[in-house]
């Protein structure tokens, strides 16, 4: 607690180390660094549906405007957009953005724009602070202002929203506010979306989705499933910023790149009548921002290298949607090796895997792959469909109204959503639900 207030009102503190800087990607890229600081707990997330309510609760990389009448970020007084100051009046890059630097190599912190690395996979050239925010469209001011790293601020560019897990527990979104928003998307669309995944991938990859993700593993003997542990929160700032070093940047854009896709989170501490947003644990990859899930792929780079290497030597099938790692295959006696060496490159790899969700399915059970059953084609449950015809059924003979439990909207436009996901996954199963459908009179 009093290293806290000493960061909190700007009294230096003592270093203390954080998580590894592990810079992994298509190039290869590796740095050494400390042993990797434990995450604060926060819900991993799984594989998203195409609509809602479709077979999990509906998760992912959620996202949401700001509230109506909230205050955004470029109310705040221009004398105060950066703390510290001596780098406010300044256009040379600097040295110190708030972070700890305990750990960090040398070789990173004298890290130069690489230009041909950059080009590989068509970065724009960004050599300083200032190209960063010429490139966003805003002044060096404001990039500092958001690209300051404070274990507690009067301002939180953020809003934070909790929702219930339905196994239980609670799940903390963090959406940036909208100027952020921008800011990030930007930076998706300009950088980090022109890096390529690992083949293996196919969750947040254009042209991917669970189907494909399930349809590499139907038909096969042994299903091996495994979730890695607190998935967004283990990506933290020092791996970001290793990632865009690795990428070709300099020291000081990345770690200005990494803070804009960054966060804590936080609580609320109010002294002498001041209130504080304070800092919980590292900063991290957020469930909310449009980044994080790119990011996460990217960091994991290395991760997917080594599984999908290690699957297809002992002739498996290996492919991940987010935090859902798949195994498949026919030696169902050499799951189990496959499972213990998998678990300690996932360790190795500075993520945890989530012993509790681990699972191996035979073809005698029902195989599951990303909610999906792949015991032969891949097919949406069959509670989910039997649901869906006895709603349709129902609102035959009493209308569609009768049926809205959840008094959901558009309940109509819902269940079309539906039977398209249905259709998506196995066109056979969604033809007989179309024709119910199409047997109600629209007016319902």
């Amino acid at each position: 607690m009093r290293d806290f207030f000493r960061r909190l009102f700007r009294q230096p503190a003592p270093a203390q180390p954080e998580a590894p800087t592990a810079a992994t990607g298509p190039q290869h890229a590796t740095t050494t660094t400390s042993a990797p600081a434990p995450a604060a707990p926060m819900p991993s997330i799984r594989a998203p549906g195409f609509f809602p309510g479709m077979i999990e609760e509906e998760l992912g990389n959620e996202e949401w405007e700001d509230e109506e009448g909230e205050a955004d970020d470029d109310e705040k007084p221009e004398s105060e957009v950066v703390s510290g100051d001596v780098w406010a009046q300044s256009s040379e890059d600097r040295t110190d953005f708030g972070a700890e630097l305990w750990g960090v190599s040398s070789r990173q912190r004298s890290a130069g724009m690489d230009a041909e690395r950059l080009r590989r996979f068509h970065l724009p050239l960004l050599a300083s602070e200032k190209d960063v925010a010429d490139w966003l469209g805003i002044p060096l001011r404001r990039l500092r202002w958001y690209t300051f790293d404070r274990a507690a601020d009067t301002i939180w560019h953020y809003t934070r929203r909790v929702v219930p897990k339905r196994s239980g527990g609670e799940r903390v979104l963090l959406a940036p506010k909208r100027d952020l928003k921008v800011l990030q998307r930007k930076v998706l669309d300009g950088v980090i979306a022109q890096v390529p995944v690992a083949p293996s991938v196919h969750g947040f990859v254009r042209g991917r989705s669970i189907v494909t993700n399930a349809r590499q593993h139907a038909g096969k003997q042994v299903v091996l499933t495994l979730d890695l542990k607190d998935f967004f929160p283990s990506v933290t700032y020092p791996r970001v910023r290793g990632q865009f070093i690795a990428l070709g940047y300099s020291f000081a854009v990345a770690s200005a790149l990494a803070l804009l896709c960054t966060e804590y989170d936080r609580e609320e501490f109010a002294r002498e009548g001041k209130r504080y947003f304070i800092s919980i644990g590292p900063r991290h990859l957020v469930q909310g921002a449009p980044t994080s899930p790119a990011l996460a792929n990217l960091v994991a780079w290395k991760l997917d290298k080594r599984l999908g290497g290690l699957a297809a030597k002992r002739g498996f099938i290996y492919t991940r949607y987010a935090d859902d790692l798949t195994f498949s295959g026919d030696d169902v006696e050499g799951v189990q090796r496959l499972r213990v060496v998998a678990s300690r490159i996932i360790y190795d790899e500075h993520f945890t895997p989530n012993k509790a969700k681990t699972r191996v399915a035979r073809q005698s059970a029902r195989q599951i792959v990303t909610g999906l059953v792949v015991n032969d084609a891949p097919a949406t449950p069959r509670r989910l469909r039997r649901r869906l015809r006895a709603i349709l059924h129902n609102a035959r003979q009493g209308g569609l109204a009768g049926q809205n439990r959840d008094k959901r909207p558009a309940f109509r436009s819902y269940l079309e959503g539906m039977i398209a996901f249905v259709h998506s996954v196995n066109p056979r199963h969604a033809a007989p639900l179309r024709a119910q459908l199409d047997a109600i009179p629209p007016r319902e």
